[in-house]
């Protein structure tokens, strides 16, 4: 169902993972992977998404830091010990150093990819730092993206004009987070920050706190998955997109 393309980006080529069920018209899905990157659990849940009906690109938003291969995890991440090395062997820096002035252009450049393969509108899902990406899409390209969602994700409420969740005042889409529960990245007064944009925005939305997820709970590949948590989330956002594509 899958196949990884090559996008020519003003830094050099990304890859992306790219899913379809068949070659008939379909509408689009970006998908925004987590800080672990490009990898087979990303491939499983871009193919789950395409076999509902629906042409689904994941880009390997980290391809100025190195080729998917040469950034991908080489030990057991359902060990928390070996979650946490990764992170701190440069998974985080490279988060870091993914600002608006580089990632803005980026989605810009994905939902037009994107389009060359499906239909509008489309949908955007992100994960972790994917959900930021997610956001801030919706806002830069509220003319195609009619549906957001965002599951585990940290940092959509921050100090400062380039927080994502200011971004929401520009977008009309539909959207559904699913939030960790307890997560630091991601504390009550966010959650509730959140939704006031949402609110104000006069957007459809759900914006919930899973209990007893942990950060992460989607990635099974990793220490905080939970398979309850995580279809709950495949859930929420099938309806979305069933709703809004």
């Amino acid at each position: 169902m899958g196949e990884t393309i090559e996008i020519q980006t003003s830094d050099g080529p990304a890859e992306a993972y790219l899913a379809r069920p068949d070659d008939s018209p379909r509408p689009g899905v970006l998908f925004y992977m987590d800080a672990f990157g490009l990898r087979p659990r990303i491939e499983e849940m871009v193919e789950r998404i395409a076999s509902w009906g629906y042409v689904v690109l994941a880009p390997h938003v980290f391809h100025r830091d190195g080729r998917v291969a040469d950034l991908a995890p080489t030990g057991d991440l359902t060990v928390a010990e070996n979650r946490e090395k990764f992170f701190a062997a440069g998974a985080m820096a490279r988060v870091g150093a993914l600002t608006p002035d580089r990632s803005d252009p980026d989605s810009r450049l994905w939902v037009d990819t994107l389009l060359e393969h499906a239909r509008a509108p489309i949908g955007v899902t992100g994960y972790c730092m994917g959900a930021r990406l997610a956001t801030r899409t919706a806002g830069l390209r509220p003319d195609v993206v009619a549906a957001v969602g965002g599951f585990h994700g940290g940092g959509l409420v921050v100090d400062g004009p380039d927080s994502p969740h200011h971004q929401i005042a520009h977008a009309r889409a539909e959207f559904v987070y699913g939030h960790a529960d307890g997560d630091r990245s991601m504390p009550p007064q966010a959650v509730e920050a959140l939704g006031q944009a949402l609110e104000e925005a006069g957007l459809r939305y759900t914006n919930e706190v899973y209990p007893g997820a942990r950060h992460g709970y989607t990635m099974a590949d990793t220490a905080p998955y939970d398979e309850a948590a995580t279809e709950r989330h495949f859930a929420a956002l099938r309806g979305l997109f069933e709703r809004t594509l």
